[in-house]
């Protein structure tokens, strides 16, 4: 093979390091942009955190302050694109997100980080046995079928699984399975109501056993003891022909049925409690739908003043590269940030204006929106559109919402226009909502409503809609 040397032109798209930055700070959450925010504030000496008290550490220059819904703004765009570091840029450049200076004898500051102490099923239940006279024995297996107990307060294994754990020998289990028959009881009559139970059955029974004697109790308990499975199915007619009740009894009984709480320990859960940040809020101004950046969610950055000056007057020394290339990396993030938050006030602000009717109206006006769309509007590509609308919220008098809920495929309608999939399940909320409990409506007779108002959808349409709405089926959702 003869080696030679040639010489090509070509054209290839190159990712510099500050564009790959803002594209990947651009799809975190607010959340997960803090975190990475803390991980450069311990990385990074030049970049620090500003403290509104600290009005005497004034930067030399700050970038321009978060832009309006009607300033233009930078963008994020798919081509590569450098960014000058000129002499331009100041040393002490800052992105301040609030001026809201915080109050440091406000209590309120820090009420978010506080949590109150739950007390778990289980030590609920041993304090109440501590507070009961029971032989040391009786006292020991009682403990012991507590702590057997699942989070819903249900005894799950069989006593022949614990009896396994308790003896390994034959001869005792009897007299064991006496004595766990007795410490069953006890348990059960702890509080709450229907702890203890091995099935839905026996704690329905058990919370019943626990109200006074009443008409409604009696037939209440009739029905969980032998008609549990008709009642589910809201089979009433069978019901009604087993125990001979009237519809007003067996709406009575029902209705102290469903009073009852089939999982008696989940009050007692830890429950994970997640809180959403928004990123944009939305209010109307002058008959105008306008879009403003959240303060609380952006970060409040700029470079450290005192390093800043050391390598302003050493210059470029061989000494300080290692600072100097930190200073480089503080202020690529600070003015990705930036770009970030002015990024997702176009694309929120684009959204809105085509959403107006949503929010003067609410899910019945709802239009369809692609991507496509909205990227064509703020001049991005889908993909940047697809980043900026994934874990971001916008606050509005409506609830919060993240931006994905806005974007909704469309369906015909005989006008020849469309109408959005959100649009449509919320009329078929209101159909089931306002539909007579007797006469409930079927897949089909919505589908049908639906085409006399111009709307044309087929009933396994109507039918997934309705389960993305957690919507019972007909048979389900008939009453007496």
């Amino acid at each position: 093979m003869k080696q030679s040397l040639q010489l090509r032109v070509s054209q290839h798209l190159a990712l510099t390091p500050q564009l790959q930055q803002a594209i990947r700070l651009l799809q975190l959450s607010t959340l997960e942009l803090h975190a990475e925010v803390d991980q450069a504030l311990q990385e990074n000496p030049l970049l620090e955190r500003i403290d509104p008290e600290q009005t005497h550490y004034t930067a030399s220059l700050e970038l321009p302050t978060p832009p309006s819904a009607t300033t233009e703004t930078s963008e994020v765009r798919d081509e590569p694109a450098e960014i000058s570091s000129g002499e331009d840029e100041s040393w002490g450049t800052e992105y301040s997100a609030s001026t809201r200076p915080r109050d440091p004898n406000d209590d309120d500051a820090d009420s978010g980080e506080l949590q109150t102490a739950s007390v778990s099923l289980r030590e609920h239940l041993n304090t109440q046995l501590m507070m009961t006279a029971l032989p040391d024995r009786e006292r020991a297996l009682t403990a012991f079928l507590i702590e057997s107990l699942d989070d819903d307060g249900y005894l799950t294994q069989s006593f022949d699984d614990l009896l396994e754990l308790l003896s390994s020998d034959e001869s005792e289990r009897e007299t064991l399975r006496e004595e766990l028959t007795l410490a069953l009881v006890h348990v059960q009559d702890f509080d709450p109501p229907g702890i203890g139970a091995r099935n839905v059955k026996e704690c329905l029974t058990l919370q019943l056993d626990n109200l006074p004697a009443s008409p409604e109790k009696d037939l209440a308990l009739a029905v969980v003891e032998n008609h549990l499975e008709h009642l589910a199915t809201h089979d009433f007619a069978k019901i009604k022909k087993a125990l001979r009740c009237a519809d007003g009894d067996l709406r009575c009984a029902q209705e102290l049925i469903c009073s009852l709480n089939p999982h008696p320990g989940s009050q007692f859960s830890a429950t994970d409690t997640r809180y959403v940040t928004p990123d944009v809020t939305v209010k109307k101004v002058r008959n105008h739908w306008v879009v403003t950046l959240n303060n609380e969610a952006m970060p409040r950055l700029r470079i450290n003043k005192l390093y800043a000056d050391i390598l302003r007057g050493n210059g470029e020394a061989a000494s300080n590269a290692g600072l100097a290339t930190q200073l480089q990396e503080a202020k690529w993030l600070i003015k990705n940030i930036q770009q970030r938050f002015d990024t997702i006030l176009r694309v929120s602000q684009a959204i809105v204006d085509r959403q107006r009717a949503f929010f003067d109206h609410g899910p019945v006006a709802m239009r369809p929106l692609v991507l496509r769309e909205i990227a064509e509007a703020v001049e991005l590509h889908e993909s940047t559109i697809s980043r900026v609308t994934t874990q971001k919220f916008l606050a509005s008098p409506r609830g919060v919402f993240e931006l994905k809920y806005f974007f909704g495929s469309h369906v015909a309608t005989d006008s020849g226009g469309a109408a959005s999939s959100t649009a449509i399940r919320a009329l078929i909320k209101q159909l089931v909502s306002a539909e007579d409990g007797k006469k409930p409506l079927s897949d089909a007779r919505i589908a049908d409503i639906l085409g006399e108002q111009g709307i044309v959808v087929a009933r396994r349409t109507v039918a997934k809609y309705r389960e993305l709405l957690h919507i019972p089926p007909v048979n389900l959702r008939k009453t007496l």
